[in-house]
Formats: structure tokens, C-alpha cells, sequence
């Protein structure tokens, strides 16, 4: 059998969790051929990777991604291609582009650039099938959609709170149909964030059964704001009452222990294994590090985020409007503003503020942090972004990595970096998360490389659908990673974020070499999946 390229020699360590095992892999156009001891004859006229004392694995999963926009400013999104991520599943959190129309594309735009940055302004996003067009084979990965629930509601009922019902919910959950028949891959929302957090419970419940339909999950990002509306008080117990009243799945978004829960595990997991053991369908996902990262609207209240940009700056830019917006912070439970850095200040007029800590700028500035975080989003209308800084005590720290690790061992569990690829100083898992879980932290802790790679490659492209990817196997697309097992490694810090790892010196991508010794070759063959 002739292949167009032979992977010669390498360790195989193809998705399943079976330990690893030395094979030759043939690939034909966008395919595996053959695995296997393959004669030197099939190398004939064919491109040959030497892949002697390296691991090969099926590509990276991103279940987690906010490269919405990145992707389609630079294609080639080399911080997560040279992580191996082959595919990255988009819209998490609910937070998206698609579907809608021009004029709430180019409002939705302004409002997400904090998160997203500032993609083309007149793309077509009317439908999914419309976003993934923008994709197809214009990004070096291949990239999978979720439903989100914010373009869903816009498109009902406008950056309004009001109530999904009638006519208006007739109109989501057609928006919702066209969206899961045209490619999504499951609902994902964010409870955190508007217009997603204006919802009830009921609502997500009437989104679900459409979404059941399709047998896909819901992605959730657990709620926070408005919990008056929720059943139990949001949460774990909003979530898993949605699954268990519509019998549908669930997908837990970033859940781990953080500094103020270090060690309690098993305290973490107790509502979801109860859950399960009623016969809950749950799968969950994870990143490597102790802190997270976000756009400062989560801080403030719902009336704040009604009608828009244009009406948040009006209210940012009165004293009086401002004052009032400062005082009612404290009606959600987000987390303090304190301890927080800016990462992305999207002119040059306050760039010298990313990567500075949001106290020491409200003390430059004479104020108090939420008056100085008013004023950044007013003078940066909207275009900035935010991480928490790190805890000082390195144990407690390391007690977080190793929770990971042990929530990483469970089998419902997989790995989403929750990657913010904008601005100058981004949290560090835009380009470390999955090195840094293949690397340094498989090894210090000792987990079998098989169990992390199946974590990263089956059980993602199994729960959303991703036809013929995730595994090594005769027939799959040829999405695969070299790496050097003992020395892979994350070089992305957060004083120092935009590093890419070493140890990743191959990536493909549908058949064709999209990283080549570590450096990135330019070939777009990424495709909208599934």
C-alpha cells in the first residue's frame, strides 16, 4: 500500500487508555491507513516523520475554548496548535457570535472584545452553518461549535430581562433546532454573563429538551448572578435539576478545587457522584492551574448590561449612574475585585496597565478598585480583560495541581484550557494548559501518560460527537501529536504568558503537517467539525 506520509517508529499511544505500544502509521489524504510494522516499501515516494523515542498520540481536544475570535483574526493560532490541540470545540460559557444578525453581531462584538478581541466586524454569523464557513479550512486546528445560549436569547429577546415566553421562546428554541441540525455540538451557557444570567430555570429546562433531541449535552458555567431565579439557589443543584427534569446530559465547565477549597476533593465531587448514582449522565473538565480568568462585566449587576454597550458606557460615563452601578455590586456573589490583574487593555492609551494588579492601579489613579475598574471599561469602551492573580503560598498552590491530577484520574473527566488568547499579558493557559498536564504535572505526580492522553483525545470527541477523531485506528482522520514524553513541557508563566512549550516537535491536522520541529508551517487544514 502506497501512503502519502509514514510515521516511522514512534510509541503509540492511541486515545483508548491501552498502554502504549511501538508502531509504524500510514496516512492517506486526510486519514489513517494502516498502524502497524509497515515495510520499508511503503515509504516510497511518500513524506517520512522519524518518530524514534517519541510518543504519538491522537490530537488534542480543547472542550474549553474562547478562540472565537482569535481564530479568525490569525488562523494559524499557534498557541494552541503548538500545544497539539487539533481541535478546538468554541462558544463555551454561551459566549459567541453566531446566531445573529449583523446588528447584534456587531453589538455582541463590542460587548465580548474584553474576551474575544475584535474579530472581523462584517462577517456573516447569521447561522452556525454561516460561522463554521469562517472556519473551514481557514484555521491550522479543526474547530467544533457549541449553541450558546447568549446569541440564541439576543436574537428572542435583545440584551432585554425579560422572560423567555411565547412567541419569544418559540423563537429560541428555533434557533436553537436550526443550530444543533447545522453542526453544534451541544448548548453551552454561562450564568455568569448576560443575557444568559437572565434566564430561570424553567428556561434552560425548555432549551434542553430541544438540545435532548439531539441526544448533546448542555455545558454549563455554574450561575452566580441572579440566583433568586434558579432552582436551589443556582449552582451545582440548578444544573443538575435541568438534567435530571429533562433527562438530558451534563457537562460540568472548569470544575476543580481553587485556593479557598484546596484539598476538599472529595467534598467537590459529592453532589456529582450522587447525582450519578441516579442515573445522571455527567462528564466534567478541568485546567491545570489555581486561578481563572474573565472580562470585568461578570462584576456587575443585570440593569447594568441592558441595552448594551451603548447604554453600559452611558451609565460608566454619569458620576451619579456610576455611583449607583458601584453600589450594587454587591447583589451578586461573583468573586471580590480585588486581587485581580488586568490582561488585556485594548488601546495604547492604558496598555502599560496589563499585567498589573487592579489595586496598584487604583492607587495611581487616587480611587477605589471598582471606580478605577469603571473608568478603565469607560476609557477602553468595554476592550479589556482580566485574570486573578496567583496565590503567594506555593503549597497551597500545588495542593490545587494535585487535586487536578486526582480529579483527572476519574473517567467522566477531560480537559478544557478556558483559553482567552488576547491581549498582552493573557493567563498563561492560552499557551501551557495541556503541556503543562502532559508534562510537568503527569510527571511529578506519576500518572500513566495513556490515562491523561485518553482524558485529552477519546473522551471528548465521544461526548460531542466528534466523528472518527479522538483515536488512533485504521479509517480515523489523522489528527495526531509527536511528543517527547520525558521531556514535554509548558514554558507559558503568568509573568510570561505568551511562551510556547517544547516537546511537541509535530503536529497534524487532517492528514497535513500543520507544526514541524516545533514551529508552525502556515497549512490552514483545519475543518468545521463534526
Amino acid at each position: 500500500m502506497a501512503f502519502d506520509l509514514v510515521i516511522r517508529g514512534g510509541i503509540v499511544v492511541d486515545g483508548t487508555g491501552k498502554p502504549g505500544f511501538k508502531a509504524d502509521i500510514g496516512i492517506s489524504g486526510e486519514r489513517i491507513a494502516a498502524v502497524g510494522d509497515l515495510p520499508p516499501s511503503s515509504s516510497e515516494g511518500a513524506r517520512t516523520i522519524d518518530a524514534r523515542g517519541l510518543h504519538v498520540s491522537p490530537g488534542f481536544i480543547d472542550v474549553h475554548s474562547h478562540a472565537d475570535g482569535a481564530l479568525l483574526n490569525d488562523g494559524q493560532h499557534a498557541s494552541g496548535i503548538r500545544q497539539g490541540i487539533t481541535t478546538e470545540i468554541i462558544a463555551p460559557d454561551g459566549l459567541t457570535l453566531a446566531p445573529l444578525s449583523a446588528e447584534n453581531y456587531r453589538m455582541y462584538r463590542w460587548y465580548l472584545s474584553g474576551i474575544l478581541g475584535l474579530p472581523p466586524e462584517n462577517l456573516d454569523m447569521s447561522t452556525i452553518a454561516a460561522a463554521r464557513a469562517n472556519y473551514d479550512r481557514k484555521t491550522s486546528c479543526n474547530v467544533a461549535m457549541f449553541a450558546g445560549h447568549a446569541p440564541i436569547r439576543l436574537e428572542a429577546a435583545g440584551m432585554s430581562d425579560i422572560p423567555l415566553t411565547g412567541q419569544r421562546l418559540e423563537t429560541a428554541k428555533r434557533l436553537l433546532r436550526e443550530s444543533l441540525e447545522q453542526g453544534a455540538v451541544g448548548f453551552a451557557t454561562g450564568l455568569s454573563y448576560y443575557p444568559n444570567s437572565w434566564s430561570d430555570t424553567d428556561e434552560l429546562c425548555e432549551l434542553m429538551e430541544v438540545t435532548g433531541e439531539f441526544d448533546r449535552p448542555m455545558s454549563i458555567h455554574l450561575r452566580n448572578h441572579n440566583k433568586d431565579r434558579a432552582f436551589g439557589g443556582g449552582g451545582v443543584p440548578e444544573a443538575i435539576e435541568v438534567a435530571r427534569r429533562t433527562g438530558t446530559k451534563l457537562h460540568f465547565e472548569h470544575f476543580r478545587t481553587s485556593a479557598n477549597s484546596a484539598g476538599k476533593v472529595a467534598e467537590l465531587m459529592e453532589p456529582i457522584d450522587r447525582a450519578k448514582d441516579e442515573g445522571i449522565d455527567i462528564t466534567l473538565e478541568t485546567y491545570p492551574y489555581p486561578v481563572g480568568s474573565s472580562f470585568p462585566q461578570a462584576f456587575f449587576p443585570g440593569y447594568f448590561h441592558e441595552g448594551g454597550p451603548e447604554k453600559m458606557l452611558k451609565i460608566l460615563n454619569d458620576e451619579d449612574s456610576r455611583a449607583e452601578l458601584i453600589s450594587r455590586m454587591s447583589e451578586i456573589s461573583y468573586t471580590a475585585p480585588e486581587g485581580n490583574v488586568w490582561t488585556h487593555i485594548g488601546s495604547d492609551r492604558n496598555k502599560r496597565f496589563e499585567g498589573i494588579l487592579f489595586e496598584d492601579v487604583a492607587a495611581e489613579w487616587g480611587v477605589s478598585v471598582e471606580e478605577m475598574m469603571c473608568r478603565m471599561m469607560a476609557e477602553e469602551s468595554l476592550a479589556c480583560g482580566m485574570r486573578v492573580a496567583p496565590p503567594g503560598s506555593v503549597r497551597l498552590w500545588r495542593q490545587v495541581e494535585e487535586d487536578i491530577m486526582q480529579l483527572m484520574a476519574r473517567p467522566d473527566y477531560m480537559v478544557g484550557s478556558d483559553s482567552i488568547p488576547v491581549g498582552g499579558m493573557p493567563h498563561p493557559r492560552a499557551y501551557g494548559c495541556f503541556v503543562r498536564m502532559l508534562g510537568r504535572l503527569r510527571r511529578r505526580y506519576n500518572y500513566p501518560v495513556e490515562q491523561v492522553v485518553q482524558r485529552m483525545t477519546q473522551n471528548p470527541a465521544e461526548r460531542f460527537g466528534l466523528t472518527d477523531r479522538g483515536v488512533i485506528q485504521e479509517g480515523k482522520f489523522a489528527d495526531l501529536v509527536i511528543f517527547d514524553e520525558k521531556n514535554v513541557n509548558d514554558r507559558s508563566s503568568f509573568e510570561d504568558p505568551a511562551v510556547h512549550p517544547e516537546g511537541v516537535p509535530w503536529v497534524l491536522v487532517n492528514g497535513e503537517i500543520a507544526v514541524e520541529n516545533e514551529s508552525v508551517t502556515g497549512i490552514l487544514a483545519g475543518r468545521a467539525i463534526p
